[in-house]
């Protein structure tokens, strides 16, 4: 791609998501996520694959059809309460509406149909903004609106995609449609903590994109897409095998490791609201995706060699930015956890 057309691409990516994050009219809001939505477009149909025109195709369908929604959940309440103002939803089933839009955007269960698929379709770096970067402007929205929002339907979401986000990564052997349903899972956590302590749902988020940021840029180095290709290509370098294997199991949410702080102060939260029945859920859920991350982690040590010092690491010797970026993600998506007093203090 012309880097001047990739550069305006990546700028309309960052003005989107601005646009929505500065905005408190809700026109201005859902002009930003139509803005952040045609700027991806063309990143994901840049291969002219068969697999990318049709990721690219549902990704369009799904996203106009989530943006439509949003747009009559905020005309609805304008026509009722006579406000545009983002903060202003007084309406319940245009509050009910908006979520509903915004689950469909970001991928939560029951409207997750699209993310496996779509992420399947796309090379790793468009796959890191899919699941990255374009999560942020549908989450600004909901944290202004999580008051107004229904926290049962919050809850149910939640659970529901804490469950189909472990079960369905069970039988997958494709990386991308694993970190897709990691992704439906994670987001489950996000959201059922939302109206009760968005702190969490925010720490939760920062989190997830610094271990998803890992693990994409780990995947890009070894060139690996299925479980299969991780095991033949760990003899690149010992010390990556370990950050993936540890990165892997972060993000599955294995104490020690940064993954299992948020899980463990949002089953606290709900402990303390007296909501035992989804805590106890979501906490065998995690097990599950636990369960494929370790199946993972048993591919990536399957070929590692006693002897490291035969092997190439050509990496080492020649350090730029994506190796800064990685050994710096790498490091905060593992060691956070006993910082956990100290950073639950610092988030508003």
């Amino acid at each position: 791609m012309n880097p001047t057309v990739l550069t305006i691409l990546i700028s309309s990516l960052g003005l989107g998501t601005t646009l929505t994050f500065i905005g408190s009219h809700w026109l201005l809001v859902w002009m930003g996520l139509e803005i952040n939505t045609l700027a991806i477009i063309p990143l994901m149909i840049r291969q002219h694959h068969p697999r990318a025109v049709e990721a690219t195709t549902k990704y369009f369908i799904t996203q106009a059809t989530a943006s439509s929604l949003l747009l009559f959940a905020s005309i609805t309440n304008a026509w009722t309460s006579g406000e545009w103002s983002l903060t202003e939803m007084i309406n319940p089933t245009s509050a009910t509406l908006a979520l509903t839009a915004l689950a469909l955007k970001i991928g939560l269960a029951p409207l997750h149909f699209w993310l496996p698929e779509v992420l399947q379709g796309l090379d790793l770096t468009t796959g890191l903004i899919l699941s990255t970067w374009q999560k942020l402007a549908p989450f600004a929205i909901l944290l202004q609106l999580y008051p107004l929002l229904n926290p049962n339907l919050l809850l149910s979401l939640g659970i529901l995609s804490t469950i189909i986000g472990g079960w369905g990564g069970l039988n997958q052997t494709q990386l991308r449609k694993i970190l897709a349903y990691s992704s439906i899972a994670n987001l489950g956590w996000m959201i059922t903590i939302l109206h009760y302590a968005p702190n969490l749902t925010l720490l939760n988020l920062i989190l997830y994109i610094i271990m998803t940021l890992t693990t994409f840029l780990l995947f890009k180095i070894f060139n690996s897409t299925k479980i299969n290709s991780i095991a033949s290509s760990s003899t690149k370098s010992p010390l990556l095998s370990i950050i993936t294997l540890l990165t892997l199991l972060s993000l599955g949410g294995l104490p020690p490791l940064s993954g299992f702080m948020p899980k463990w102060l949002i089953l606290q939260e709900l402990t303390k609201q007296s909501l035992f029945t989804p805590a106890t859920i979501m906490a065998l859920m995690a097990l599950l995706s636990l369960f494929f991350y370790l199946r993972l982690c048993y591919a990536t040590t399957l070929t590692m060699s006693p002897n490291p010092t035969n092997m190439s690491s050509s990496w080492r010797t020649k350090p730029n930015h994506p190796t800064l970026i990685l050994l710096t993600s790498a490091t905060l998506s593992i060691l956070l956890l006993p910082l956990t007093p100290a950073i639950f203090t610092l988030i508003p």
